[in-house]
């Protein structure tokens, strides 16, 4: 089964938990308080990302990964906003441990979407989610273009990851 049929496979599922965290989050007072700072970023997320991740960022077992943490760190370095590039733009698959979990699941890849939404996508992630503090950087579309110039496969990006999670398998 191609990666892509995987992930259809997975979709139900994962709408239906993510329209429960959908429906959370809209009884929730305190949601409607902060808009996010990045707003399109925020749309494109909900629209490409949601489904796995869940509405909140906050993964689904068994699924998808949470985003609440480890998307800050890696923004911090000039490797780790490497590998968030290049996991939005060409996917990632194999086991990873986030927070002590396992996750071994097939992002697929969103590299046809502009590098300008990636980056905005990345940033709503990075900053709206996982709460970076405003010493880091936000990504910027020209770093998402640097990276799509050199393409990988998701193996060579689960492969780059463990020089930026060291400690995780």
């Amino acid at each position: 089964m191609t990666p892509r049929a995987e992930l259809a496979a997975a979709a139900p599922f994962a709408a239906a938990a993510a329209l429960a965290v959908a429906l959370t989050l809209a009884a929730s007072p305190a949601a409607a308080d902060a808009p996010p700072a990045y707003p399109q970023g925020a749309a494109s997320f909900q629209t490409n990302c949601a489904v796995c991740h869940g509405a909140t960022g906050a993964g689904l077992p068994s699924l998808a990964p949470p985003l609440l943490s480890y998307p800050a760190r890696y923004a911090a370095s000039a490797e780790g906003r490497r590998q968030l590039a290049i996991t939005v733009l060409y996917g990632m698959f194999g086991d990873v441990v986030i927070e002590g979990r396992h996750y071994d699941f097939r992002m697929p890849d969103f590299g046809q979407l502009d590098d300008a939404s990636l980056a905005a996508v990345l940033n709503f992630v990075v900053f709206d989610l996982a709460h970076a503090p405003s010493s880091v950087a936000p990504l910027a579309s020209a770093e998402i273009a640097a990276e799509r110039a050199h393409p990988l496969d998701g193996a060579a990006v689960r492969e780059h990851r463990k020089s930026v999670a060291p400690t995780e398998p």
